[in-house]
């Protein structure tokens, strides 16, 4: 008895030139070769025009003094470049990574009321996001600085004074602030924030293994709460109000006017795109989801809140992970108002002496780290959110 195709002979594995695998592979390495070739010409020519010019191009200036004041800081014109350096990073950082959590929490409470059925909620978000995403940037920055921060604020002598707690004039906005090192306090945060991770973790094995509810809520936010309290209490640190005798503000944390220029601007454009993502997102969810939810006597918060959003939130990450990226690179917009962000700081320091092309090299591998990071972050979240086949 004779087998089907038992005296046929194996395939044959194609020649190199032929084999598209192979042929995929070397066009990556010769393009790959071809950009590594460019850039070795275009450093050569640098390095050679630089050193016919007498030009320095390493990076032995960030020991130079740095010759330039940094406003709203204790940084003096003696210390070297790096701390400038380091300085513009952390005012980068500090105007992005609050403006994310903030044009995210914002974002999303616009685009859920742009799916509102109350008419006068629905058409005010329609409106916000309409008149936010078609204007520049550039000009959103300048008229919060120019027309928000400068003349709609008051006089240090009239300032205002909310509740007592914080004061408000054209010279900042001054909030209460704990007094001391801020170390213990973000430790303490960062172990209250890992132990509800762990706590979230548990309650869903739990509930997965018996099916006793996980009431996650109530095991998670003590600990969120908790581990800023215990790193405030081991600290020693002490709470300050801000307090205006006179012209002079006291106590608490300042933001200049520059800085909530920036912050509030890159907020409510931002959170313009990101509404309209949190608004797509949750008409992507299928409306049987709804429906399902609706039938098993679930009230619209939580329909919302567990059923709509968390599947909601799975096609919106990627979106966001972009709207995220950009606001990181739009930070430095905050150069036309003067805000001593990194490429601000690294301009500067290049027009006291500091060499242009390791400078902006230094800067451009900066922000590649800071995007990779965010992208890794979100990517991370992405993974871990997309669901499993079976």
């Amino acid at each position: 008895m004779t087998v089907p195709g038992a005296g046929r002979a194996a395939p044959s594995r194609p020649p190199p030139w032929r084999d598209v695998r192979v042929l995929r592979w070397a066009f990556q390495l010769v393009v790959l070769a071809l950009v590594l070739g460019a850039l070795g010409v275009l450093l050569a020519n640098v390095r050679a025009n630089s050193d016919r010019l007498g030009i320095p191009t390493g990076f032995g200036y960030l020991d130079n003094p740095a010759q330039f004041p940094i406003p709203d800081s204790d940084f003096r014109q003696t210390q070297p470049v790096q701390d400038a350096i380091l300085l513009g990073l952390g005012n980068t950082l500090r105007v992005s990574l609050l403006g994310i959590v903030a044009a995210t929490v914002l974002g999303t409470l616009v685009g859920v009321a742009r799916l509102s059925g109350n008419w006068l909620v629905r058409n005010a978000a329609r409106l916000y996001v309409e008149a936010l995403r078609n204007i520049p940037l550039l000009l959103l920055i300048i008229f919060s600085y120019l027309n928000l921060a400068l003349v709609v604020f008051p006089r240090v002598e009239a300032a205002w004074q909310p509740l007592g707690l914080a004061v408000v004039s054209n010279r900042g906005v001054s909030v209460p602030w704990f007094d001391g090192s801020g170390w213990p306090l973000a430790a303490g945060a960062v172990v209250g924030v890992l132990t509800a991770w762990a706590l979230l973790r548990w309650r869903g094995h739990v509930h997965d293994e018996t099916g006793v509810p996980a009431h996650s809520a109530r095991w998670a936010l003590p600990a969120l709460v908790l581990g800023p309290v215990a790193g405030w209490l081991i600290g020693g640190l002490s709470f300050t109000v801000p307090e205006l005798d006179e012209r002079i503000v006291t106590g608490g944390i300042r933001m200049s006017p520059e800085y909530f220029a920036i912050l509030f601007a890159l907020v409510i454009y931002t959170a313009s795109h990101i509404a309209e993502i949190v608004r797509g997102s949750i008409q992507a969810v299928d409306r049987g989801q709804t429906e399902a939810a609706r039938a098993l006597a679930l009230s619209g918060r939580q329909r919302l809140w567990f059923v709509v959003l968390p599947q909601a939130f799975r096609i919106a990450v990627p979106p966001l992970g972009n709207q995220y990226l950009n606001l990181l690179k739009n930070s430095t917009l905050g150069a036309v108002v003067s805000y001593y962000e990194l490429s601000q700081v690294t301009s500067i320091a290049v027009g006291n002496g500091a060499p242009a092309v390791p400078s902006y090299l230094l800067t451009l591998a900066i922000f590649i780290v800071l995007s990779l990071g965010i992208s890794f972050v979100m990517n991370l979240v992405n993974r871990r959110l997309a669901l499993v086949e079976r």
